[in-house]
């Protein structure tokens, strides 16, 4: 069976809202509001995805146990793996995060992202 879905749509419907935060990722500075929807998880849970949303701010993020892969629908952010360039990514750029990246994100336009999470 295939999920099919427009990922901007996403956005029409009420979506799961909460501050950004410990195990995802640390703030750094002000608290970041988030909104996700997530209408695929598989049956074992090691791959999800769906679209997040979140205003602007700075981040810190370790993908220690997971990656993740996404497609920035709307907005702008930097982002700056450990001892590495810093890297703008907009509206239509994708991204891929593999398990082990460590690093910031500075998310300077609200950003809207459709994503696919997977662990090893």
């Amino acid at each position: 069976m295939s999920i099919t879905f427009q990922p901007g749509e996403l956005f029409e419907a009420e979506l799961d809202e909460s501050l950004l935060g410990p195990p995802l990722a640390e703030v750094i500075g002000k608290e970041i509001p988030t909104r996700i929807a997530i209408p695929f998880t598989s049956d074992d849970s090691r791959i999800l995805s769906g679209v997040w949303e979140a205003e602007p701010g700075l981040s810190r993020w370790e993908f220690l146990e997971r990656g993740e892969v996404i497609h920035v629908l709307e907005g702008r952010m930097v982002v700056t793996e450990d001892d590495g360039e810093a890297v703008t990514l907009e509206a239509g750029s994708a991204a891929v995060f593999p398990i082990g990246w460590r690093g910031t994100w500075e998310i300077q336009e609200r950003i809207r992202k459709f994503f696919v999470i997977f662990t090893a």
